[in-house]
């Protein structure tokens, strides 16, 4: 049966208000709509859509640590008072969240992928608050859809994890792109921030053999963006269309505590911020999710505040494009 997103109260999106006619002084909650999906006509404004997925399923089945299906509403909480930088003719839409129940993941799953096709179908850019990073195959569903199943899909995912693991028994949140590089022959992955000891040899040998292109999280460093940059735009230009995924935990824990899998390594939001500027800049790249944000694990909101910086900074790119200034 199919199920639309469940509407968040307008409780979520409330902040600071500098003044309440001056678009220049308007933050996020000043300007996001919350809409009913279904009901929604496409309009000729440049638009984002945020839809939450309010699931750990995955994170469980792999062992993770539970509290990444109350991210959703905690970043959009994070995000209401946050500078609205855009004038007229860019809009933000909130179209709620799907939610797992009943510890149906495959479910969930579906459901996301039919509400990130109806996002593409009226004509915006989905933003995908996730969850743990099984947001991601939800996710894809969606975009393949869109796209049709003969274009080439290229996946960037910055994540300190490979998920390449076994979906033989069931899918987690350690599992989704193996499921997709195994059942789709027209996508490929990059992932960026890989740590050598975050990974068994048997994924490192899974990655290998199904054309994984990845980097080490210790050779990311800020002194080589450009050279790491270059080499986004090379796979970009390969596919015909590019997703963005981000797994929190791909930061160091000094930065971001509120992971489902912490870890003492990691890369610095200023190196994240730049990969992220730059993949959604391109214009291939069709959409974006953001994964595995613990608020129930948080330290003062850190993280939940580090990943509504984040969020932004890609609508930003989404929206703005070339007449948005982000600087260097």
């Amino acid at each position: 049966m199919k199920r639309l997103p469940t509407k968040v109260s307008a409780d979520v999106w409330t902040g600071r208000t500098d003044h309440t006619e001056r678009r220049s002084s308007f933050r996020y909650h000043q300007v996001v709509e919350l809409v009913d999906l279904d009901k929604w006509q496409s309009s000729t404004d440049s638009t984002c859509a945020i839809i939450g997925f309010e699931c750990e399923e995955g994170v469980r089945r792999n062992q993770g640590r539970i509290g990444a299906a109350k991210a959703p509403n905690a970043i959009r909480q994070a995000l209401a008072s946050l500078p609205w930088k855009l004038q007229e003719g860019n809009r933000i839409i909130d179209v709620g969240n799907i939610r797992c129940e009943n510890e149906k993941l495959e479910e969930a799953q579906e459901e996301l992928g039919r509400a990130v096709s109806a996002i593409f179908a009226k004509s915006m850019t989905p933003i995908i608050l996730g969850g743990g990073h099984e947001t991601l195959y939800g996710h894809y569903l969606g975009v393949r859809k869109h796209i049709g199943k003969d274009a080439s899909l290229g996946i960037i995912n910055i994540d300190a994890h490979f998920d390449l693991r076994s979906y033989e028994s069931q899918p987690s949140s350690g599992t989704m792109f193996r499921q997709i590089l195994e059942q789709d022959k027209n996508s490929r992955y990059f992932v960026l921030g890989i740590q050598r000891f975050g990974n068994t040899q048997e994924l490192f040998d899974k990655a290998d053999e199904l054309g994984v292109r990845y980097m080490y999280e210790e050779d990311m460093t800020g002194d080589r963006m450009d050279g790491i940059a270059t080499e986004l735009h090379a796979f970009i230009e390969k596919h015909d269309h590019v997703m963005l995924t981000l797994c929190t935990d791909v930061f160091n824990a000094a930065f971001a505590p509120g992971v489902s899998a912490p870890s003492p390594f990691g890369l610095t939001p200023m190196v994240v911020r730049s990969l992220l500027r730059t993949v959604a800049a391109h214009k291939k790249t069709l959409s974006f999710d953001i994964c595995e944000v613990n608020p129930v694990l948080d330290e003062n909101g850190r993280t939940v505040k580090l990943g509504a910086y984040l969020t932004n900074e890609v609508i930003m790119r989404f929206l703005g494009g070339d007449n948005y200034d982000v600087g260097t």
